[in-house]
């Protein structure tokens, strides 16, 4: 399998708007590109999708080990001519500052891709040259191949930076320089990017993007050394998820699950769902902004992340959706819930004087705030039963968000006890019935029982429905 792993030496070097010329490119070659995406970033993998018509799969050490990881990308990638990895953070950035935990540096490592390195070059010249040199020299296991130079200001400037990269970094490849390009920014928020579903690239976008990609990046040397890789380490049986067995489940013991996808709600890991499916869940797509009831025949509900509260008057106005939710809710239907699924449980997000009501089912009532709350990777123990596994279950997630909520009322169950690198941060995961909801993102790929519980309990849950 060709690939390659696209990293930087810090955020805002321009690796995404490069990950997708890249991708367009070569699918414009007639090469079907398996896209990933190194961390717990969702937005992203969305316009990854976008471009390659392929669902962007998040690779991330921490969250799920590498024996997943490894087992994740040969299932993902297989079928594929190159799989293309965009990095996160900076290369060697990770859960802490004396490990390489959660770095776009691990995946590479563990996959045994070379790295091609996007050099931000503004107010840079010899510079860029001992950068690049700094970090291929970091740790001599990740494989740095070639260098992109970004934002270069001129000619001349061109010409300083590949005199020096020559000089003092010869075995790396100058796969092209790249002029300062307003038009190719991509619009951003608190969270990161605008989303795919927001902020669908333009014809022209794609196009301005593909000609500057053509005319700068040698794109033959790219394809050399994405086929310059080892076998795909560490991989057995063992060493990871379960492969496609959904096709094995009977039929009798598959189970309708609704999960809702559109603008509002958007942010999920392709491998939670992947999971769900393997174990005989039957995935069913719907949209709280407007759809006006749950799909026929469901038993279980994922209400993933997202943006709620930008479609927050659209969603409070869709009331036939919310008392279906809370009927179901009422009923005993297990409803998983993270971050903007939580938040649309909640009595509503605050604004502007006003709150758009929601489903209710959390008597708290959500703001946004100026500035962040929370961010960074979260290790949850349950201390009780629930959808997702019983007392004493380990997972681990993500999170990050701009809201808050109201005091939740004590006699409101929390299932969770979170810590942050063996730091402990109280208790979250609130429960109702079989609803259990958290602003934490967990990935189902470190602890997959989650996902045998989940579909488990809705099967359990139509059993006794039908009674």
């Amino acid at each position: 399998m060709k690939r390659i792993v696209i990293a930087a030496p810090h955020s805002g070097s321009g690796k995404t708007t490069l990950t997708l010329g890249i991708m367009d490119a070569l699918k414009r070659r007639g090469l079907g590109v398996a896209p990933f995406k190194v961390g717990p970033d969702f937005i992203d993998p969305g316009y990854h999708r976008l471009v390659t018509g392929t669902a962007s799969v998040n690779l991330d050490g921490w969250m799920c080990g590498l024996g997943f990881v490894r087992a994740s990308f040969a299932h993902h990638a297989a079928g594929a001519d190159i799989a293309v990895i965009e990095g996160v953070m900076g290369l060697f950035d990770g859960i802490d500052g004396v490990s390489e935990a959660g770095s776009t540096a691990e995946i590479a490592k563990a996959l045994t891709a070379p790295v091609l390195l996007v050099v931000d070059a503004r107010s840079q010249a010899r510079s860029a040259a001992a950068l690049v040199h700094g970090f291929a020299s970091f740790d001599p296991d990740v494989k740095i191949a070639g260098v992109i130079f970004n934002n270069v200001a001129s000619a001349n400037h061109e010409r300083i930076l590949r005199e020096a990269l020559a000089a003092s970094a010869p075995q790396i490849a100058l796969i092209g320089c790249l002029p300062k390009d307003p038009e190719l920014a991509i619009p951003s928020r608190h969270l990161g990017l605008t989303t795919a579903e927001e902020n669908p690239l333009s014809e022209e976008f794609l196009r301005h993007l593909g000609e500057v990609i053509d005319r700068h990046l040698d794109l033959d040397a790219i394809l050399a050394i994405s086929g310059s890789t080892a076998t795909l380490p560490g991989l057995s049986p063992e060493s990871g998820p379960r492969t496609e067995t959904a096709g094995v489940v009977q039929a009798a013991d598959r189970v309708r699950i609704a999960v809702a996808r559109d603008a509002a709600f958007c942010f999920v890991y392709e491998d939670n769902l992947r999971l769900l499916r393997e174990q005989g869940g039957e995935l069913c797509s719907f949209s709280p902004l407007v759809d006006a009831a749950l799909p026929d025949g469901v038993s279980g509900l994922y209400l993933p992340g997202g943006y709620p509260e930008l479609f927050a008057e659209k969603l409070a106005e869709n009331t036939a959706l919310k008392d279906g939710i809370r009927g179901a809710v009422e009923a005993g239907m297990p409803v998983y819930a993270e971050c903007g699924g939580f938040i649309y449980l909640t009595r509503g997000v605050a604004g502007a004087g006003a709150t758009h009501p929601l489903v209710g089912i959390f008597p708290v009532e959500t703001r946004m705030l100026p500035r962040r709350k929370a961010l960074g990777y979260r290790e949850v123990e349950l201390v009780g039963e629930s959808v997702i596994g019983g007392r004493g279950t380990h997972a681990r997630g993500h999170e990050f968000h701009y809201s808050e909520m109201g005091e939740m009322p004590g006699e409101v169950e929390r299932l969770y006890r979170v810590s942050k690198k063996g730091i402990p941060l109280g208790l979250e995961g609130y429960r109702y019935r079989n609803c259990l909801a958290s602003y934490i993102h967990l990935h189902f790929g470190g602890s997959p029982e989650i996902a045998d519980s989940f579909v488990e309990h809705c099967r359990e849950y139509r059993t006794r429905s039908s009674i």
